[in-house]
């Protein structure tokens, strides 16, 4: 039997729904906890202030429009069209959306100079 691959797929919202529900507290925990590291640096000398600063003055938007990344992904899972054709790209970048809020804040926490 031969499944037309045109056809509409009625199942086509269980991936970006997972994925939406996910991601944004993943985000959102994220957003936060990078928003709260410049507390990591209040007992800070002078000397290590200035490089902490100084790299996060880098850091954070970097993240942010990482952040803004993970939206695009998210808005392009959802904005496929409903055809089972698109069953596999719908997957993929449902699955690639709360991976690039971890490499996101993996790559904040990498500019960062830590105290």
């Amino acid at each position: 039997m031969d499944q037309d691959t045109t056809s509409r797929d009625r199942c086509a919202f269980v991936a970006p729904l997972i994925s939406t529900l996910l991601t944004l507290p993943m985000g959102v925990l994220a957003f936060f906890s990078a928003g709260l590291s410049p507390m990591a640096c209040d007992s800070c000398g002078d000397a290590a202030s200035d490089r902490f600063d100084a790299s996060y003055g880098l850091a954070f938007p970097v993240f942010n429009t990482g952040l803004l990344l993970v939206l695009a992904v998210l808005v392009i899972c959802w904005a496929l069209p409903w055809q089972r054709r698109n069953a596999a790209r719908r997957v993929g970048f449902s699955l690639l959306a709360p991976a690039v809020v971890v490499l996101d804040y993996v790559v904040f926490a990498a500019i960062v100079d830590w105290p």
